[in-house]
């Protein structure tokens, strides 16, 4: 079975999706589209060549975005996923491409996402910090050990989980999982504590736009961050990209779910190849590819 996969934040490069502008017309439409919904030139930013502009999240949540949608898009026929699901903020991309909700929703979901998590980023500040080398259990035992806000946040794939917390817990945490055996225990450069409880008041305020928009059923099943499951009724859709949030993404659980249930074959939808690697990582056998 054919598995289509989206990624999130991180992947964005200077240049991203230039190519799609000027060879599709659905593309170059599109990103106007997208130009006048977020209220400035996005496409200005994402084909220029400075990269510290497109790390901003309200920059950088709609520019990945973007890009995968659109691309997946430009696929035409090439684009039949049996299954899909996202890392993240892909987790949008994936929903648009199975068709809940429309281009232009997704966008403007994508946008609120970024505004919230970049006010709820400055109101509390936190961070995110990379555990290489140890068992998933062995990290979300000593997380639970410390005091404060510090607990699993990204599990990518066997060997490499991301935690996220408090900025003091954090390097509490990073120092206890270095005794513990980490191969590395590596503080992020992001704004903030995303897929933790700190990240309360924007699950607040996505949560009131989500329920405002009109999801409907996918043409096939989207294995969402929070559950790791393959889903088809909106209504759960809707309550599981709410939770995200604030809740851990189970990409290796997801990856293993989708193998579970037949998937043979990956594609990666957008900018970079990291799920790709993420995918090889968790079982080697697996065909992988960028939908380009």
């Amino acid at each position: 079975m054919k598995a289509y996969v989206f990624p999130g934040q991180g992947a964005q490069f200077p240049g991203m999706a230039k190519d799609l502008f000027e060879n599709y017309d659905l593309a170059k439409k599109r990103f106007e589209q997208a130009n006048e919904i977020l209220g400035f030139s996005i496409t200005d930013v994402m084909f220029g060549d400075d990269p510290e502009a497109l790390k901003q999240t309200q920059v950088t949540q709609p520019a990945i975005f973007l890009h995968a949608t659109i691309l997946s898009e430009v696929m035409g026929d090439r684009f039949q996923p049996e299954m899909v699901a996202g890392h993240s903020l892909g987790e949008f991309s994936a929903l648009v491409a199975a068709g809940v909700f429309a281009f232009e929703d997704g966008l403007r979901l994508v946008q609120e996402r970024a505004l919230a998590m970049q006010a709820a980023c400055d109101e509390v500040p936190g961070t995110m910090a990379a555990i290489l080398g140890l068992e998933d259990e062995v990290v979300e035992s000593v997380c639970k050990e410390i005091s404060g806000v510090v607990l699993p946040a990204n599990y990518n794939c066997p060997g490499q989980l991301v935690i996220s917390g408090a900025k003091e817990a954090i390097d509490i945490a990073c120092t206890a999982l270095s005794e513990a055996g980490a191969r590395r225990a590596l503080v992020l450069p992001v704004g903030g504590a995303f897929h933790s409880p700190l990240m309360e008041p924007a699950k607040a305020r996505l949560a009131k736009a989500i329920e405002n928009t009109s999801f409907s059923t996918p043409s096939c099943p989207v294995y969402q961050n929070v559950c790791a499951t393959g889903v088809s009724h909106p209504e759960t859709l809707k309550t599981n990209l709410i939770d995200q949030l604030t809740a851990p993404v189970r990409w290796t659980q997801t990856v293993q779910q989708m193998i579970a249930d037949g998937a043979t074959h990956f594609t990666e939808v957008g900018p970079g190849k990291v799920l790709q690697g993420l995918v090889k990582k968790i079982d080697r056998s697996l065909e992988t590819a960028s939908g380009n």
